[in-house]
């Protein structure tokens, strides 16, 4: 498994890239910051100056149905808030 899973993209982080140059991407939980700066800068091309992680833990939901209560959690992940080298960003809707 890669150390990268997925980039982050919601209107948080879209503004946090636009104000001070940092993407956000979900990392494997073993990754660690010098792992992450290696795996972005080759994969995208980019200098990074500063990696912050952080690990999100799972929260117990439950719903109410016909058939009774259905208990689950939502998933665990780590985060990685990279900044970018003034000059340098990148483009996930390049793909599409």
């Amino acid at each position: 498994m890669g150390i990268i899973i997925k980039p982050i993209v919601t209107e948080k982080m879209t503004q946090i890239s636009e104000k001070f140059n940092r993407v956000g991407f979900q990392v494997a939980h073993s990754a660690n910051k010098i792992e992450i700066k290696k795996a972005v800068e080759e994969m995208y091309n980019v200098t990074v100056i500063s990696v912050n992680t952080s690990n999100y833990h799972g929260k117990k939901k439950s719903r109410y149905t016909k058939a009774g209560i259905i208990n689950g959690m939502t998933a665990t992940y780590k985060k990685a808030i990279v900044t970018l080298k003034e000059g340098d960003t990148i483009d996930f809707y390049s793909n599409i």
